[in-house]
């Protein structure tokens, strides 16, 4: 899958969170939020079809996701631990954990995950 940008993300979260939608309806809802014009949305939109991420079908330009947002997820952290990393989840992991700002709920919730992989 092709890295998604920012602009691209701001599209597909409307789509993510309430599915399917006409085009102009996602125009309106980033033009609200971001201050994007119809012909900014409508560009990300083609970008977004031409890579893969989203379907358009007519009557009515409607819109919808061809990638889950896990999906989307999983593609950028693979990229970031490939590229800073060297591929090693170990040394993203450590490099993550040694950070501080770690609560202990959150601690104990990568304990689970972990735990939860054996």
């Amino acid at each position: 899958m092709e890295k998604l940008y920012d602009s691209e993300l701001k599209v597909m979260e409307p789509l993510w969170e309430d599915g399917p939608q006409p085009a102009g309806a996602l125009a309106k809802r980033l033009a609200d939020a971001w201050g994007w014009n119809r012909n900014t949305t409508y560009t990300v939109i083609k970008k977004l079809i031409d890579k893969g991420a989203v379907n358009r079908t007519d009557p009515g330009f409607v819109c919808a996701p061809l990638i889950t947002r896990q999906e989307a997820q999983r593609a950028e952290t693979d990229s970031l631990i490939t590229r800073l990393f060297g591929g090693s989840k170990t040394q993203f992991l450590s490099a993550f954990l040694s950070e501080p700002g770690l609560t202990p709920a959150e601690a104990g919730q990568l304990r689970d995950l972990i735990d939860a992989l054996k």
